[in-house]
């Protein structure tokens, strides 16, 4: 029996979408479904919850919850990861509240920047434990990466931890549909191409019939900035370096040294920035579990609509050698040529019996590649303090993010760090 293992399976209303998709295809019937979290009552919620979608459907795989990652792992085909290490209290909480007290605002803050460098700094330990795990009970397992900060981890599964990985990202999915939406065009019969890096890749390419669609959506874009809306930032964006970006605004505020600023605060209200968003994401959702744990868990007539994720049609196109198109995360193995080697890059990538293979996007524009570069030294810098486990490599991960450092001095950014990884203490490794 093949075996699809979810880590972070107490992650419900996400392990619904990704393994309820499994349950409807019927290419993964009579596969084995793994599931592992260190919450054992929220793994039990979505156990009942596939069991739940298993009887409506008629679905011939087997559920089977797990309390020991090794014996869940083992022998699966394939991994998906979807875990949080340090969840909104304390890590999320510490990520915002002390970068607060020097100045530093963020919105989001799970990619770059200073809670995306500390995010990255007490998830990737745990990473390299699945990997150990991985190489030694299911080492041909191919192993999907939903887990931010998207491009540093996948690229440590890759490059540190020996496990085959592809990191999969909402925002490619979605880059069309929202930005057709927004500017009222039809979106259907369109072509694009879209290359670059997590959360910062970019429409190189958007036409209909062999027409550049670009024009009209610049036209159109110049009169939707007249009011406000939720996507100000990357319209601004899209508007000054002539490209749009697959990530949201909210997102994007942060990535840049243009948006949000002290001295500047008038910028905030301009673009419409929500600073603090994600916490308010994380009181938001913790507020309706109740409610939602309800709907989900305990009703025994669950239906599930195949949803837009990517895990079931990849293992689907595996299964089947029926090829899938996907945007995925890899290594960037000449694909993107003026880009680091030794990045994680976001490619458009064919799926087949062969597994995910990416494909050769070539020069990005030089504006766009020159922006990706600012956030690949911080990630390539995290991922040398997470290696080494040397305090300056954390300082140096700081100084170069492109937000941190339009903000605050040098002397600020190591105090800073500093007073980050006292608070974080035992989420965090030791660094020398």
């Amino acid at each position: 029996m093949s075996k699809i293992t979810f880590l972070g399976a107490g992650s419900t209303v996400f392990a619904k979408n990704v393994l309820g998709d499994c349950l409807m295809t019927p290419a993964l019937q009579g596969f084995e479904i793994a599931l592992f979290d260190i919450d054992h009552e929220r793994l039990q919620d979505s156990a009942n919850m596939l069991n739940n979608i298993k009887k409506t459907s008629g679905s011939t795989s087997v559920i089977h919850v797990y309390t020991d990652r090794k014996e869940a792992l083992k022998g699966a085909k394939y991994v998906v990861n979807a875990i949080q290490v340090g969840g909104y209290d304390p890590c999320t909480i510490t990520d915002f509240e002390i970068p607060k007290k020097y100045g530093l605002r963020q919105t989001i803050a799970d990619t770059v920047g200073i809670g995306g460098i500390f995010r990255n700094l007490r998830t990737i330990p745990v990473m390299l434990d699945f990997a150990a795990d991985i190489r030694e009970v299911c080492p041909d397992a191919l192993f999907l990466n939903y887990t931010n900060p998207m491009a540093v981890l996948t690229n440590v599964m890759n490059t540190y931890g020996g496990v085959r990985t592809v990191g999969l990202c909402h925002s490619v999915q979605a880059c069309i549909p929202e930005l057709f939406k927004s500017l009222g065009m039809e979106k259907e019969g369109v072509k694009a191409k879209i290359a670059g890096i997590n959360h910062m890749a970019w429409l190189l390419e958007v036409t209909k019939d062999g027409v550049d669609l670009y024009p009209e959506i610049k036209k159109r874009a110049i009169e939707k900035q007249k009011e406000k809306h939720k996507d100000m930032v990357r319209f601004e964006m899209m508007l000054k370096f002539g490209h749009y970006i697959t990530e949201s605004s909210e997102h994007n505020a942060e990535y840049h040294p243009y948006f949000i600023k002290r001295n500047y605060p008038e910028l905030i209200d301009r673009f419409n920035i929500p600073l603090d968003e994600y916490p308010r994401r994380c009181i938001e959702q913790i507020s309706r579990w109740k409610k939602m744990r309800e709907d989900l868990v305990n009703d025994t007539n669950l239906t599930h609509a195949r949803s837009h994720e990517y895990a079931s049609y990849i293992f689907e196109a595996i299964e089947t050698d029926v090829p899938f198109k996907i945007g995925g995360n890899v290594m960037n193995t000449g694909l993107i040529t003026n880009l680091p080697r030794e990045a994680c890059v976001e490619v458009p990538c064919l799926v087949d019996r062969n597994g995910v293979t990416p494909t050769y996007v070539g020069d990005l524009p030089p504006q766009l590649a020159a922006l990706n570069r600012t956030n690949i030294n911080t990630q390539l810098l995290t991922i040398e303090a997470a290696i080494t486990r040397k305090r300056d490599h954390i300082y140096h991960a700081a100084m170069l993010d492109p937000h941190t450092s339009a903000e605050l001095s040098m002397d600020d950014i190591v105090a800073m760090c500093d007073e980050l990884i006292e608070a974080h203490g035992s989420w965090l490794p030791e660094f020398s």
